[in-house]
């Protein structure tokens, strides 16, 4: 498994994973096609200026083209304070399989080796098993449950934070 920076060409697979009810369903639901590709400008953009990680998860480094999911950190003020959090998606046919565990892990890796970040936060919906089961395997602390807001929704979730320096299993 590598992870790449998000390039132009990964449209399609944005749109599989935010625009597809199961892969949403802890998100609040499927988000509109039509500004996928708007999304991934951005993305690529801020990618390539530093401002956010935004890494294509890809099984098999021999075959660069095929993309399992994607992981990120990004930085946001939240009552006047920064937070940096991490979030990821791995696609239906490749769960199960370790990779998004392993994507988490590089990610938090690099955070500790570059010192960026800080203390990283994840927000998992309560109900997702595998989200929260790859949080706690991992290192990262409970910190409670609470309502979060996300596209236009109000999710109930886990929140859960690490500082990848000291935390990271």
């Amino acid at each position: 498994m590598i992870l790449r920076d998000v390039e132009p060409g990964d449209v399609g697979a944005y749109v599989r994973m935010r625009c597809d009810p199961v892969m949403m369903a802890e998100l609040g639901g499927p988000l509109p096609e039509e500004g996928m590709a708007a999304k991934v400008r951005r993305d690529v953009d801020s990618a390539a200026a530093g401002d956010e990680w935004i890494k294509m998860i890809v099984p098999d480094a021999a075959d660069p083209a095929v993309v399992a999911g994607t992981v990120t950190i990004w930085a946001y003020e939240h009552d006047g304070e920064p937070v940096s959090e991490i979030g990821w998606m791995v696609l239906p046919e490749f769960q199960g399989r370790g990779l998004g565990k392993r994507a988490v892990r590089a990610l938090l890796e690099q955070a500790r080796d570059e010192n960026r970040w800080g203390r990283v936060h994840a927000y998992p919906g309560v109900t997702n098993a595998a989200s929260n089961g790859i949080c706690r395997t991992l290192g990262f602390t409970l910190v409670g449950e609470q309502d979060f807001p996300f596209a236009g929704h109000v999710l109930r979730v886990n929140h859960w934070a690490i500082d990848p320096r000291r935390d990271l299993r």
